[in-house]
């Protein structure tokens, strides 16, 4: 005999059933999402690789010939995984940014028969389509307009992409401080976010906030900086700032200037 189940849970198994297909379309999507995005897969395709007129895929067993300090590196690299859609039998990695090398090896390396990333950054927002979109944002490093390009801060021929990656938490910082002097100092009283890394408080990329803030005025610093909301007023620490976090900024209330440390006030005053 079959159980007799209610109406109730008979419709309750229809509706499950009926969003298992959305749920399973749902994963597959995302599975696909990481193959094409992420760095981390082990055979990536670029969504269009640079052309080159007239050009063919070579292989990066060619660039071995003149670039073989670069390429004996380039097996440490993130990017090392990239693949361009060419011959299956050649590691064409060198040419998924690059551009396909026939021209470029037979004229001798000669300029102009290869694509050089540095020179504009459309060839990294091929794969990086995200880093793109925040370069439009109203508050970006100056990549579109031609003043540094993504190599100022990445490296694509060896280790991890990002320049003091990984522990390397203090070299990461020292990528900004080749731009950002004034802001490592040394300073007497050193704010504790700068040693966390500079992107806690900033967006390399890009933001909608001024200054490549990854939140907006006093929102920033109440992010690490704990407050208790009480009926005298709005405590941070001991002090009631009641009157303060609504004019703006911590760094323009008259109180916090000197924001990433100071020479003559542990409260970050100038």
């Amino acid at each position: 005999m079959k159980p007799i189940l209610s109406q109730k849970f008979r419709q309750a198994i229809a509706r499950r059933e009926g969003r298992l297909p959305w749920i399973l379309f749902s994963l597959m999507g995302a599975l696909v999402g990481l193959g094409v995005v992420s760095c981390a897969s082990v055979d990536r395709v670029m969504l269009t690789p640079p052309q080159i007129p007239g050009a063919t895929y070579v292989g990066s067993e060619a660039c071995e010939q003149c670039h073989d300090e670069i390429t004996r590196d380039f097996k440490t690299a993130d990017h090392f995984r990239l693949k361009a859609p060419g011959d299956n039998a050649k590691n064409v990695g060198c040419e998924s940014c690059h551009g396909p090398g026939s021209v470029h090896v037979e004229s001798g390396g000669a300029p102009k028969t290869i694509v050089n990333p540095r020179k504009s950054p459309e060839t990294c927002f091929q794969c990086h389509l995200d880093k793109q979109a925040q370069f439009n944002l109203p508050s970006h490093h100056p990549v579109l307009e031609g003043k540094i390009s993504c190599g100022d801060c990445h490296d694509p021929h060896k280790g991890s992409v990002i320049k003091g990656g990984g522990t390397e938490l203090m070299g990461q910082n020292e990528v900004c401080a080749k731009c950002h002097t004034q802001q490592f100092g040394p300073f007497v009283f050193e704010h504790e976010a700068v040693r966390e890394g500079c992107t806690t408080c900033h967006n390399p990329h890009g933001s909608v906030n001024a200054r490549l803030l990854v939140a907006r005025n006093a929102t920033l610093c109440l992010r690490c900086h704990y407050q208790q909301q009480t009926s005298t007023g709005l405590y941070i620490g001991n002090v009631n700032h009641a009157n303060k976090v609504n004019q703006g900024t911590c760094w323009n209330a008259g109180c916090h200037e000197a924001i990433h440390g100071s020479q003559v006030n542990s409260h970050l005053r100038y």
